[in-house]
């Protein structure tokens, strides 16, 4: 029987592992930005064995949208060096699956579709940074507002590893103008988490022709004297999948991500055993 459903805001000071447990049990399914301030968000890539080295690889080439914080032993849902009770099939809250490169469906569990050659990919996510701007005063609105972040597919190219190619997806962010330099400073601590913006002010630079009709999320207002800030986005990962056409895979659905037990403190804590 599911648990008793839970909203985002019974869940806003709940630990990682709290959060982790509603998902499991399947009293959440929403978005988690703003959920376990501190604590590392991950993106996710669970793709079969043979592609997996090649994906990797991509990965490494692209670090701003794909910084790899963590990869799972073949068949093993386990992944020791985020959390010591992480089973992601299930401690997702939306997960999207591919078929030979089409959305087949999106699930809240991917039990019954789990083999024993999937390979885990963990990738950082810029809900981390976040809570930094948050104590620094700097606004973000998609939090203030309890919307997911607008994300956007820009015309960047990235650099190609075996079938995996693609242009990179960024997230956007208001930030009062006074306030960029310092958004850029706080977010360039968290090379694990997209790091720095790679645009700042106007969209068409890099691609993007209506900030009001975001590709995935939701829409946010840009207020007088705000600046519309660009980050990578770990939907980029997504993209490539799809468009290399693999047999299977599974990625989060966006907004959806995975919240390790790890802080988000990038130096000193990812890719540790906790």
């Amino acid at each position: 029987m599911t648990a008793k459903s839970v909203s985002h805001a019974d869940l806003v000071k709940a630990s990682a592992a709290d959060v982790r447990a509603a998902i499991r049990d399947g009293s959440y399914d929403g978005h988690t930005a703003g959920l376990a301030a501190g604590k590392l968000q991950c993106n996710l890539a669970i793709l079969p064995e043979r592609y997996a080295l090649d994906f990797l690889r991509f990965c490494q080439r692209n670090p701003k949208p794909c910084p790899i914080v963590g990869i799972s032993d073949s068949g093993n849902p386990a992944l020791p060096t985020l959390g010591r009770d992480i089973d992601i099939r299930t401690d997702v809250s939306k997960y999207r699956v591919f078929v030979n490169g089409n959305l087949d469906k999106e699930v809240t569990d991917i039990t019954d579709i789990w083999t024993d050659d999937l390979v885990t990919v963990a990738l950082g996510c810029s809900f981390t940074f976040e809570n930094a701007l948050l104590r620094a005063g700097i606004p973000v609105r998609h939090s203030e507002t309890g919307k997911n972040v607008p994300m956007y597919r820009s015309n960047i190219d990235l650099v190609p590893a075996g079938r995996f190619s693609g242009r990179m997806v960024v997230t956007m962010r208001p930030i009062p103008e006074a306030q960029v330099a310092e958004a850029r400073e706080i977010s360039s601590r968290f090379p694990q988490a997209h790091g720095a913006p790679i645009a700042a002010g106007d969209p068409a630079q890099i691609g993007i022709a209506d900030l009001s009709q975001p590709d995935w999320g939701d829409a946010v207002d840009i207020r007088p004297g705000e600046v519309p800030v660009f980050w990578a986005c770990g939907v980029t990962p997504q993209n490539v999948l799809l468009d290399a056409g693999l047999p299977i895979c599974v990625t989060h659905s966006p907004g959806h991500m995975l919240i390790a037990d790890v802080a988000e403190d990038a130096e000193t804590t990812i890719m540790k055993p906790v």
